[in-house]
């Protein structure tokens, strides 16, 4: 009997319509072959609670949405996102219950900050995967405490230095940091998760969201430390957009899964918010499209990957990507290497790999891409 383990990654999902697995139908097949299948929770599944005044676009999608994921083939969700707090506590923890209900492990929140840091440990074929999540894009008061329910935070600081410091009203640089006190806890974590499993994984929900290409100066310095610390693989996500692969240390930090399964209409309401104006400005391709009715994101947006990892001997043995596209019915579909679309991604994420110089070469094998430092 084979060892091998599949574990597949994707990033953020919520959908928003009257039959909530619909939006997984051409990607379950696949999901379901997968040992360990991980995917990152935009929406509380609650009918209950009122937006808290933070919130910013408040995210609430149905309770069956748990089974819908399920069903896809999902078995580990992370939910510590910059939702999570949206809709109050009572949806918080309606969320929490409605996937544990469908026997989905739920990382990277909790009734309590201790809580919130267990790690899933999932024992497959003599093999113990330990996973584990946090959040950098924190609203205020999202992050559980002593006392206080909430997400895992592994918060960013930002330092805006003048570059003509005799010229008011210039450009500046920015730059970002770790917070020092959440960076250690998260190595306390991981090097935990450690001592109990054989492989770590890693969930981070991070980075400059629309923009493309540009990764913080604050993720580069949180996988390496995760890495350094035992984190055999790292799923980023949050951006809505792709991001550059890094292999450090002889490990694979995907900085950005992109969307997967999303439900986004335009409204007026929306639309002409300040907030949400603020927003459009980062990407100018940002219209609405009567081709894609339900995916309101700029066309780059469209553009995801599947994460693939073979897990053999108790270690990581191959990790690669599947390319995948967002179809105008606002589903995943996994593209075939003749496809225009396969084509389209692979030398998308090849340019924004360059573009942050980092040294990642990507290898099509079939309907694969792997993933060579």
């Amino acid at each position: 009997m084979s060892d091998e383990i599949i574990l597949y990654g994707v990033g953020d999902i919520a959908p928003d319509r009257e039959n909530p697995a619909t939006i997984f139908q051409q990607t379950a097949d696949l999901l379901r072959k997968g040992d360990i299948a991980f995917c990152q929770l935009e929406a509380n599944l609650s009918e209950r609670g009122t937006p808290l005044p933070q919130a910013r676009l408040a995210s609430r999608g149905k309770p069956q949405i748990a089974e819908a994921i399920k069903d896809a083939g999902f078995n580990v969700v992370s939910f510590a996102s910059n939702h999570c707090m949206d809709w109050g506590r009572e949806a918080f923890f309606d969320t929490i219950d409605n996937l544990k209900k469908q026997n989905l492990y739920t990382i990277g929140v909790g009734e309590n900050i201790e809580e919130a840091r267990k790690p899933a440990i999932i024992e497959c074929k003599g093999t113990r995967v330990a996973l584990l999540a946090y959040n950098t894009i924190l609203p205020q008061n999202y992050w559980a405490d002593l006392d206080r329910p909430g997400c895992v935070p592994l918060r960013g600081l930002t330092l805006y230095e003048q570059i003509e410091h005799d010229q008011p009203g210039t450009p500046c640089r920015i730059h970002t940091f770790p917070h020092r006190d959440d960076l250690k806890a998260m190595v306390s974590d991981i090097k935990k998760a450690k001592s109990q499993a054989d492989i770590v994984i890693v969930s981070m929900h991070w980075g400059i969201h629309f923009i493309p290409a540009v990764l913080a100066d604050y993720q580069r310095e949180m996988a390496h430390v995760a890495v350094d610390s035992g984190a055999d693989l790292i799923l980023g996500h949050h951006a809505h957009i792709l991001k550059g692969i890094e292999v450090y240390a002889g490990k694979v930090i995907f900085y950005s899964l992109s969307n997967f399964a999303l439900d986004l209409r335009p409204n007026p309401k929306m639309m002409e918010s300040p907030a949400h104006q603020e927003i459009l400005a980062l990407n100018p391709e940002w219209l609405p499209d009567p081709d894609y009715p339900s995916f309101y994101m700029p066309p780059d947006c469209r553009k995801t990957i599947i994460a693939k990892c073979i897990i053999s001997h108790k270690q990581i043995k191959r990790v690669s990507f599947l390319p995948t596209f967002i179809n105008k019915q606002s589903q995943p579909e996994v593209a075939e290497s003749h496809d225009k679309n396969f084509v389209e991604v692979v030398e998308y994420m090849d340019a924004i790999t360059k573009d942050q110089r980092l040294d990642t070469r990507y290898t099509i094998q079939g309907n694969e891409v792997i993933i060579q430092g």
